[in-house]
């Protein structure tokens, strides 16, 4: 009996699928594109020539801070490009300006920064060596001109708010009969002196200030009339009653 002839059925060939590397190779030149366009994006952002920041716009009343202080601030930031320049450390260099309270700065589409700068409000001197704003808060600056008659404040710097609610309320009251006040202190004490412009002082000790200063504009015109030396002082460090020093001559001192 003869031998059948085995045989092998082979494998169908699958069909190439075109569409599908047509697709990946599409897919992968987009994502070349999107690179090479970003990278190029980065250079242009990065390229102050490219995109640079032409204009300034400076808002805010400024009485203190003078342009030069403000353009030696921004110096760094014109050399960077729109989309690079750091705009948190340019507005805290704004801020940082002696006289300049609060800073900020924003982009404008397409080349602007917007820069709005608000000033200390100077109420007193402090402690001769620097300032108080309108919050109680003392801060360091150089001198301007038109700032000599403001009030001569001292004490402790974490009491700087409260010496200075107590001037606005001692100015008050010795304001409505006539006083002007131009200087008070808290000394290491705690006790209070007021100078009123007429050159004198009055002494008001550590508590009661209010009813003290009402007692001396009681008794002033009495004092007034009846010494007749100018007054140096008046001390009110008393439950009832006061002290008055007199204004010495030259004759009497020798």
């Amino acid at each position: 009996m003869a031998a059948k002839k085995r045989t092998e059925k082979q494998p169908p060939k699958r069909p190439v699928r075109w569409g599908l590397w047509l697709g990946l190779a599409f897919l992968g030149s987009v994502l070349l594109m999107l690179v090479s366009a970003s990278w190029k994006l980065a250079v242009v952002l990065q390229d102050a020539e490219a995109l640079p920041i032409e204009t300034v716009a400076l808002k805010g009343a400024r009485q203190y801070t003078q342009d030069v202080e403000v353009r030696d601030a921004l110096q760094d930031l014109m050399l960077s490009s729109f989309f690079t320049a750091d705009v948190a450390q340019v507005q805290q260099t704004l801020t940082d300006l002696p006289w300049v309270y609060r800073a900020t700065v924003r982009r404008e589409w397409p080349r602007q920064l917007k820069v709005h700068l608000i000033e200390q409000v100077p109420l007193a001197r402090w402690n001769e060596a620097a300032w108080l704003n309108d919050r109680g808060e003392v801060f360091e600056a150089p001198k301007r001109p038109g700032l000599e008659q403001l009030p001569d404040l001292r004490g402790p710097d974490e009491q700087s708010k409260m010496v200075l609610q107590t001037y606005q309320q001692l100015q008050q009251l010795l304001g409505q009969n006539g006083f002007t006040t131009t200087s008070l202190a808290l000394t290491s004490r705690q006790a209070w002196k007021l100078q009123l412009a007429r050159g004198i002082e009055l002494r008001l000790g550590r508590s009661d200030k209010i009813d003290r200063v009402q007692r001396f504009i009681d008794v002033f015109t009495i004092l007034e009339k009846r010494e007749s030396k100018p007054i140096a002082y008046v001390d009110l460090r008393y439950d009832t009653g006061l002290a008055v020093g007199l204004v010495e001559t030259d004759t009497e001192n020798r």
